[in-house]
């Protein structure tokens, strides 16, 4: 099933992006709108490119999958939906 379509998928990528950028304190991963921006100004999580670079090593450890170009990460964790259909396309 494609990420994007899988809501207990989307949560278990939010509670690891949660996990990886030590926000629990901040934030529950129902608060996170599956099509917000992950990045910038209008992020309600606030991340920047070291939080990218602690969610893509996260990503490598639970799911075997590795970004390593940076123009690459920036379009697939556009948002929640984008992510989950990267890792899980179909």
């Amino acid at each position: 099933m494609k990420g994007s379509l899988d809501a207990h998928f989307k949560t278990a990528l939010k509670r690891l992006i949660i996990e990886a950028c030590d926000l629990a304190d901040r934030i529950d991963a129902h608060e996170i709108d599956d099509d917000a921006p992950l990045f910038g100004r209008s992020s309600k999580l606030g991340l920047d490119s070291i939080d990218a670079l602690q969610i893509s090593i996260a990503v490598q450890q639970e799911y075997g999958i590795a970004i390593t170009d940076s123009k690459e990460m920036r379009r697939i964790m556009t948002s929640i939906n984008s992510f989950a259909d990267f890792i899980r396309p179909e």
